[in-house]
């Protein structure tokens, strides 16, 4: 047996991080004196505080080591592949960011030494105002989190793509996100993910932008947010307001191109003069 100081210099754990771990139900001491409450672990312990690490150094969760290690041993292997290849994308998607920031910070370093701003990029976002024909849009709705965005991206535009071939429908333009959320919320997105189809059928609805501001831009979902204060500025300069909401649409996705910066998105906003 080991006690948990020999436990916690071994494994690298603070013992305040193995009482916690012990008060959620992670990993119990195998003995705990009753006479004076010490705490001893046994050396079979060893190698799942070594499988915990491991998977928190994958960014898994406490709760989510939890239920894995909760598991009949013989669903632990087929459900860890799962979750590992899901982890897989995550850290990829993380990567692809980390990868554009720092391409950025190159830029924005080269620019400063050329005397250029590093805001200058601005200036050139395209504002057009266009009329959006009606359109019959196939959808769902749901509550997905910032962190899930790309994940969900996918699940919910795949589930419409299967429900499009499965009932013959006609694609009729290209997956589109409305954003129903009023503000920005960490925990949830209220989005609409849709397809123009030619069919009006169960799950389908009429959707009408109307007047709108368009942008299109080419490169990462990143720049997004430049684009949206952009056309913000626009309507205050220019005497317009929203006048429904607003929505972007995706002309190619991540598992089309070999790079962010080759991703197209056409981002619109319906409009009225004031």
């Amino acid at each position: 047996m080991l006690s948990i100081g020999e436990f916690s210099k071994i494994c690298k754990v603070s013992t305040k991080t193995l009482r916690y771990y012990d008060e959620i139900g992670l990993i119990y001491p195998d003995k705990i004196n009753c006479d004076n409450g010490y705490r001893y672990y046994s050396i079979d312990q060893l190698k799942k505080m070594l499988f915990i690490e491991r998977l928190k150094s994958y960014d898994f969760s406490l709760k989510e080591i939890k239920d894995i290690l909760q598991l009949e041993e013989n669903q632990v292997e087929e459900h860890l592949s799962l979750v590992l290849k899901e982890k897989k994308k995550e850290i990829e998607n993380k990567i692809y960011a980390f990868e554009n920031t720092l391409n950025q910070i190159y830029n924005d370093i080269y620019s400063l030494s050329q005397g250029i701003s590093v805001m200058s990029y601005f200036e050139n976002i395209d504002i057009q105002l266009v009329e959006c024909e009606p359109m019959c849009i196939l959808s769902v709705r749901k509550m997905v989190t910032v962190s899930d965005c790309a994940q969900g991206y996918g699940q919910f535009f795949n589930l419409l793509y299967k429900i499009i071939a499965t009932d013959n429908l006609t694609m009729i333009g290209s997956p589109m996100t409305i954003y129903h959320s009023k503000e920005y919320k960490i925990d949830g997105y209220d989005i609409e993910f849709a397809i123009p189809i030619k069919e009006f059928v169960r799950g389908s609805r009429d959707f009408d932008p109307g007047l709108c501001i368009k942008t299109v831009l080419n490169g990462s979902y990143s720049k997004i947010t430049s684009i949206y204060v952009k056309q913000r500025e626009w309507l205050e300069k220019e005497n317009y307001e929203l006048s429904n909401l607003p929505y972007d649409v995706y002309m190619n996705n991540p598992e089309q191109v070999t790079s962010p910066e080759e991703l197209i998105t056409e981002i619109y906003c319906p409009v009225k003069k004031k």
